[in-house]
């Protein structure tokens, strides 16, 4: 599918965001593996967290969709069932990441893969932890799925991240669930939190010691009604949108504003952004509130601070869409320290450097990040989003600004996180 954009004259108007994405992985992980029924409201309808749902009932989990509400029957703790078939991932780095950390404490064995994307995607950094724990992971070649797993006896370990990755964190807490003993990460630069504060809501025992947490095993986790809130991470591309879109005036409610998440709230703000947050509260561990973004022409007369370091865990999910923002700024971006985008769903350095190019940006491609040049009025141009889902919607917001006609390649790839997306951005373009 190609879409078609042309510049906007102003945006306005109100998002409802679909739920966030990793929130929802992980209710639906830990209500299969609690005691009872759990509801999730306002579940993702992202293709990637419906392959979650995929794997769960070929692991003999009972799931019902009502909309957006999903109704798991937890089998507690050890009741997954061996599956009939390879467990398919499809495009979800999250699904296979996280599930093998729980299937590795399970008595069978079983395979799990993804799609062609996902297959060449690298695992060797949760099957050494899983390993050192005591489970059996085979992979293909330089670590690619599909991951063959034989769990069971686990043991407690205490393990450093190599590399500042939620999902990395998550497999082995997940893991620890089925351990002999406590296990521990060791984090030096802080990720996402949701899965800690996810086992909490089940019913787990988590505990922060400095750099380090701990997670104590078997616990008895139990079936929740829990709501999932708008997806921050989709909201980036709306409120980069109101920031370059003259006279845009937007309204997101309901979006998850999780401590470690809300970087890009903060960076933006930093940055001069008129960006506001109302009615926030906190529900479930998970706080979440309103956001409101508007047009100011002063803003784009800087450059945005550069992304490196600590900050790049933040907001590697936003850099794409940030580098757009650079690009319309006078003095443009600097990104570095964001080698781990080099093997997200694409190459996204790669591709955000040549999507760029190909809309008249000047860019330099580092290894590890981007120089984006700004003061440049786009140009429509093709966009080859690589299917990265993130690709395409952030350079959607470059079309709304770019002369002339943007055409999205493969613009379905949207629907992994964002199902709508295209609609949500016709609704307040004028």
């Amino acid at each position: 599918m190609i879409q078609k954009l042309s510049a906007a004259t102003t945006l306005a108007g109100s998002i409802d965001l679909p739920g966030d994405k990793s929130i929802s992985h992980r209710y639906a992980m830990l209500a299969a593996v609690a005691e009872g029924e759990s509801v999730i409201r306002r579940f993702a309808a992202s293709r990637d967290c419906h392959s979650t749902l995929g794997c769960l009932r070929a692991l003999g989990v009972a799931v019902a969709e009502d909309g957006d509400a999903v109704t798991i029957q937890g089998r507690g703790l050890r009741g997954l069932q061996a599956p009939a078939q390879t467990l398919d991932a499809e495009n979800s780095g999250t699904t296979i990441r996280l599930l093998s950390g729980i299937l590795a404490g399970h008595g069978f064995e079983c395979s799990i893969t993804g799609d062609a994307s996902l297959s060449n995607r690298p695992m060797g950094r949760i099957m050494e932890p899983l390993r050192l724990m005591g489970a059996h992971v085979e992979s293909r070649e330089r670590s690619l799925p599909p991951l063959r797993l034989r769990g069971g006896a686990l043991n407690g370990i205490r393990y450093t991240l190599p590399v500042a990755s939620a999902q990395v964190k998550s497999c082995v807490l997940l893991a620890g669930l089925y351990a002999q003993g406590a296990t521990a990460v060791r984090e030096t630069v802080p990720t996402r939190d949701h899965t800690e504060i996810a086992l909490r809501e089940f019913g787990g025992e988590v505990r922060a010691d400095g750099e380090w947490l701990e997670v104590a095993p078997n616990p008895r986790l139990q079936g929740r009604r829990l709501a999932v809130p708008g997806d921050l991470s989709g909201a980036a591309f709306f409120l980069v949108a109101a920031a370059i879109v003259p006279g845009a005036a937007l309204t997101l409610p309901g979006v998850g504003l999780n401590g470690r998440r809300r970087e890009l709230l903060n960076y933006l703000r930093r940055a001069g952004m008129d960006l506001f947050v109302e009615n926030e509260t906190v529900e479930a561990g998970e706080a979440r509130g309103d956001l409101y973004a508007c047009y100011n022409a002063d803003f784009l007369k800087k450059g945005l601070p550069a992304i490196k370091g600590a900050e790049v865990a933040a907001l590697i999910d936003e850099i794409p869409v940030l580098a757009v923002l650079g690009s319309q700024t006078a003095g443009g971006v600097e990104i570095s320290d964001a080698q781990e985008l080099r093997v997200k769903e694409s190459d996204r350095i790669a591709a955000v450097a040549d999507n760029l190019r190909a809309l008249g940006v000047e860019v330099e491609e580092r290894q590890d990040g981007l120089r984006v040049a700004g003061g440049r009025r786009l140009r429509g141009a093709d966009i080859e989003t690589r299917k990265d889902h993130r690709i395409a919607m952030a350079f959607a917001v470059a079309g709304l600004v770019a002369e002339g006609e943007t055409r999205i390649h493969d613009a379905e790839c949207a629907n992994v996180s964002f199902p709508g997306f295209w609609d949500a951005l016709e609704s307040i373009a004028r």
